[in-house]
């Protein structure tokens, strides 16, 4: 790729359906893991969801991804603009530090309830997890497994409410801990607090593995209040490639801006 060209879009990666059980079941399912699992915030432009591609992409007719659109809205991960389409919500600076505050005392209410609930199998699964990253080895590929111990100590407290509570932060806790990870040296500095907050658990000391893990979040607020300024910059304007284009990064020849044939 030349240096004048503009990066690609991220693409959104969803599966055929299987088409026995219900279309807008499966359709919202389906776009719900697909959006969880972009990078929402590590691209200067918009994303915008194509119905007729997302349509051709999930073997479905139009109608059930207009319905699954209409809930992942009414959820608040997408956004329908007037004339422009349907796009991924990405959210200002003060609504993710907002976010990762409350975030913060759900996840440490999980800690506190993992520490006197959670198998001893579990906790040792955790270890072994952060284990391939104590050496200061491999921060490259941290981010997934940082990803992964935030969601096991949700998975250890054994709360379904909490689980679910937790849901639809995920989708921008998982994109900012993702682009921030590799920020002012946080991933060394989170492997030592995930470890101290292992070993809260292994000594079953409930109240320091919750005072850890909100003190733990709470990094992550502040260091988004001071360094994320990104957050709330205008989307930039790609040569030949409009803010609002679509999920692949590419605007498909015959295809108008609000998404109709």
């Amino acid at each position: 790729m030349s240096e004048g060209s503009p990066r690609p879009g991220p693409n959104l990666h969803v599966p055929r359906l299987d088409t026995s059980s219900s279309f807008r079941k499966e359709a919202y399912a389906a776009l719900k893991r697909a959006i969880t699992a972009m990078d929402i915030y590590g691209h200067p432009h918009e994303i915008r969801l194509d119905e007729r591609r997302l349509s051709e992409g999930l073997g479905v007719s139009r109608t059930p991804i207009r319905e699954a659109m209409t809930l992942l809205e009414r959820e608040g991960f997408v956004r329908t603009r007037p004339r422009r389409g349907i796009f991924v919500v990405r959210k200002t600076k003060r609504e993710i530090v907002e976010m990762i505050t409350v975030m913060a005392a759900l996840e440490s209410m999980a800690a506190r309830l993992a520490a006197e609930r959670a198998a001893d199998a579990e906790i040792r699964g955790l270890r072994r997890l952060m284990a391939e990253f104590r050496a200061g080895e491999r921060l490259a590929e941290y981010s997934d497994a940082n990803i992964s111990f935030h969601q096991a100590i949700i998975k250890m407290s054994g709360s379904a409410l909490l689980a679910e509570m937790t849901e639809n932060l995920f989708i921008h806790m998982r994109a900012i801990r993702k682009i921030t990870i590799h920020q002012d040296d946080r991933a060394a500095r989170s492997i030592v607090d995930h470890m101290r907050i292992i070993e809260a658990l292994e000594r079953r000391d409930a109240e320091l593995a919750e005072r850890l893990a909100r003190e733990h979040t709470l990094g992550l607020a502040a260091h988004v209040e001071q360094h994320g300024d990104f957050l709330d910059k205008p989307f930039r304007v790609i040569p030949g490639l409009d803010p609002g284009s679509h999920v692949d990064g590419r605007d498909k020849p015959g295809h108008d801006k609000n998404g109709s044939e």
